[in-house]
């Protein structure tokens, strides 16, 4: 049986990676929420399970035992290829529809892998902010 394979539920014990494609993000950021509902991901791909990383799951347990830290990056897996940070973004605007201006912009941005690992701190810094002023704590549960 190979990972890909793998149930969410049962690969929460098999340390496996949960079956299908998937991307793990931090609900509570505004920036982060409105990426996610913009992002036409799901019409050039399929099924795509998009995860709240403060709800937990086995998709969040795996990135754990990859060395992983979700305060850092959100994470994409995708074909058995975890993807995190600026890659995950870079991925996501690879393989994302051209639809729509924000998905244009996006695409035109992070579709660069060098531009994408530049910017995703500077990103990572306004959720950062975004969180603190909203009162809300990081998705470790660390107050900032």
């Amino acid at each position: 049986m190979t990972s890909a394979s793998i149930p969410p539920e049962a690969a929460i014990n098999s340390g496996a990676a949960p079956e299908g494609n998937w991307i793990v993000y931090d609900g509570d950021c505004p920036f982060c929420k409105n990426y996610m509902r913009l992002n036409k991901l799901k019409e050039t791909i399929g099924p795509v399970r998009i995860v709240n990383a403060r709800s937990g799951g086995a998709e969040v347990e795996y990135i754990k035992t990859q060395g992983l830290d979700l305060d850092e990056g959100m994470a994409m897996y995708y074909e058995g290829q975890l993807y995190h940070g600026g890659d995950c973004l870079n991925m996501m605007a690879l393989l994302s529809s051209d639809s729509g201006a924000f998905n244009r912009l996006s695409a035109w941005v992070f579709r660069s892998k060098t531009r994408a690992r530049a910017l995703y701190p500077t990103l990572k810094c306004g959720r950062n902010m975004a969180l603190r002023v909203l009162g809300r704590s990081k998705i470790s549960g660390e107050k900032f």
